[in-house]
């Protein structure tokens, strides 16, 4: 998917609502334990229920990954199903990816082509040659982790090293490799206070911004400081939607959940017209 075919898909369902797909079968409701697959069963319940007040959805890879051979093949049929039934949603691979540029080819192998997502997340630390093999994908992005929501973002993302924060080191080198223009970048919304300093560095790059509900982040602030003509977030919100309930009511509720992040999410637009 392209960047101009994200964006019509945020104005016509005036939403930038990313749902993260952490599937935790200690989580689940109970009843979905005695399915075939447990995992795609809630997948796609949630899916069917959400996708008219969504935009993408965000798959972290390390749940799918710890349930084995299981867990792959339910991730892989949820995006064979979304490819199937919701074309027009936007896939992010949460898969924290980041080595050397031979097996960084293979990671981006798999998740761009072989799985077909939209996209990756993609760590930094090992340089433009650990990056750039995600960025040789036509009309795939490779999401950086730049700042994150996390408490220990502290430990090293902020940090100055001649006279400059480390995470605004990786946005200006980010944006000299090659094919650089299919990035986005990770920034959480408990750090809204650093967005406006984000941007003037990359005015215009497409934000994905995680923490928003259950880790404190808020989204008039991302919007605020984060948004651009064309949107330009990614707003993700995993926990607070999905396990809203336990009872087997818990698509529909997490649908009111996702719709009232939508209608606020439709507000703030309404303020960029």
């Amino acid at each position: 998917m392209t960047t101009q075919e994200l964006v019509e898909q945020i104005r016509k369902k005036e939403s930038f609502l990313c749902i993260g797909l952490d599937v935790d079968l200690k989580k689940i409701p109970t009843y979905l334990l005695s399915e075939e697959d447990p995992i795609f069963s809630f997948n796609k319940a949630i899916i069917d229920a959400t996708h008219r007040f969504c935009v993408a959805y965000k798959p972290n890879t390390a749940f799918y990954e710890a349930c084995g051979l299981k867990g792959w093949s339910a991730l892989e049929k949820t995006i064979e199903y979304l490819h199937d039934n919701y074309p027009e949603i936007y896939t992010i691979a949460d898969a924290k990816r980041g080595d050397i540029g031979n097996t960084s080819k293979m990671y981006a192998k798999t998740f761009l082509k072989d799985m077909g997502f939209d996209s990756v997340t993609v760590a930094p630390y090992m340089g433009k040659d650990s990056v750039e093999p995600f960025l040789e994908f036509d009309d795939k992005h490779t999401i950086l982790l730049a700042l994150t929501s996390n408490e220990g973002a502290f430990d090293f993302q902020t940090l100055t090293t001649d006279g400059t924060e480390i995470y605004k080191k990786v946005l200006e080198t980010s944006k000299t490799w090659q094919n650089s223009e299919n990035l986005m970048y990770v920034i959480g919304a408990t750090k809204a206070e650093y967005l406006a300093e984000v941007r003037n560095i990359i005015p215009e790059s497409f934000l994905l911004v995680p923490g928003v509900g259950a880790q404190g982040g808020k989204l008039e602030d991302v919007c605020k400081y984060g948004m651009t003509k064309d949107v330009g977030l990614l707003v993700n919100s995993s926990r607070k939607i999905i396990y809203a309930s336990t009872n087997n009511n818990f698509a529909e509720v997490a649908a009111a959940k996702a719709e009232i992040l939508q209608q606020q999410m439709a507000e703030e637009l309404k303020k960029f017209e």
